[in-house]
């Protein structure tokens, strides 16, 4: 006999099998981006103090994450699919078993995923274009090599031919991390050097290496602080990629039951006036304070949810929720149709 999942189960599922789709669709972005550089021609912009052409020359566009959108958008048809299939068998007035099928091309569906790939893709760049522009004017400002610097921002090739350990990929606020690290690195001053090994994101195998430059009062050649940041830059793409593919999967899944079910309702095969939602947090002591005093809250299908610091969400993982509530956030929600007050609601209370 087959085993019917729970909708805890089959939402764990397709964290499982979409989550990574979405991961590598954003590292590949990144990888195609550094792959198709040419860095003589960033060097020579550079050289002449164009950090416009410079930039120009990196080709930061939006079609260089299209891998990325539609990953999106499969995730968030997987979820409405996986969410019809889960739905119980509804009755119309005559009595007949409806058929409910999940369109990713309805009007409202289609609207969410273009806003929302679109939205997510210009943060991404947006972000992308301020952290290579302060590395630049950083560079440019203590007369840093055009070339090293460049080679910071893309990566230096390896053994395997792939470039690694630029801060393409990072956050701006990721990419400031990195710039202080090499820079405490450089400084021979030990409590900024001590600094660096209070990193969590730092390669420890370099550990050995700071520290016995630290105990021989002198800075790390330039060659070693590049390998060293440029592993700490590693260590923050793979954050960063871990941050969005949780976030982005969770979005597209929980919107997509949202979806699923207006276009139930939409069809007239179940009264929204019968539907509630409950927030469910993960029990566990990583679920944030205001999570866990969330967990069990009940209110109608288009109602939102009160979070305890005020904000409210549709669903978890909400993208018009504030950061705070929506970062790295594990819980899911469930929905529930009272079938008993329908029918009564159909045949007029009698």
């Amino acid at each position: 006999m087959l085993h019917r999942l729970s909708p805890k189960e089959q939402f764990e599922l397709l964290v499982s099998q979409w989550e990574p789709v979405v991961r590598k669709a954003f590292l590949s972005a990144i990888e195609d981006i550094r792959s198709t550089i040419v860095l003589r021609r960033i060097v020579e912009r550079l050289e002449r103090g164009d950090i416009a052409g410079a930039i120009q020359a990196m080709n930061l566009e939006d079609a260089a994450f299209r891998e990325l959108d539609e990953a999106i958008r499969q995730t968030f048809n997987a979820g409405g699919v996986g969410e019809v299939q889960q739905m119980p068998s509804l009755r119309g007035p005559d009595g007949y078993q409806v058929v409910i099928r999940f369109d990713v091309r309805n009007i409202f569906a289609e609207q969410w995923l273009r806003e929302h790939s679109g939205s997510l893709i210009t943060r991404i760049i947006q972000d992308q274009l301020q952290a290579v522009r302060e590395k630049m004017i950083d560079g440019l400002a203590r007369g840093d090599n055009p070339t090293r610097t460049a080679l910071d921002i893309i990566g230096r090739v390896g053994g395997t031919g792939v470039r690694t350990g630029g801060i393409l990929g990072l956050t701006a606020a990721q990419a400031r991390y990195v710039a202080t690290a090499r820079q405490d690195l450089l400084s021979g001053d030990p409590a900024r050097m001590r600094h660096y090994l209070t990193l969590g994101k730092r390669d420890k195998r370099f550990d050995r290496s700071v520290i016995k430059s630290i105990e021989e009062g002198r800075a790390l050649s330039q060659n070693d602080v590049a390998k060293i940041t440029g592993r700490l830059a590693d260590g923050y793409l793979k954050l960063r990629g871990d941050t969005i593919a949780l976030n982005e999967t969770f979005s597209a899944l929980n919107e997509s039951k949202i979806q699923a079910w207006r276009q139930a309702i939409a069809k007239g095969d179940v009264d929204v006036a019968v539907i509630t939602k409950t927030w469910l947090s993960m029990d566990d002591g990583r679920v944030r304070h205001t999570h866990r005093a969330m967990h069990g809250q009940k209110v109608p299908f288009e109602a939102k949810f009160v979070s305890p610091s005020g904000a409210q969400l549709e669903y978890p993982h909400d993208p018009k929720a504030p950061t705070a509530e929506t970062l790295a956030c594990r819980c899911r929600f469930t929905v529930t149709v009272d079938y008993a007050e329908q029918l009564l609601r159909r045949r007029g209370r009698g």
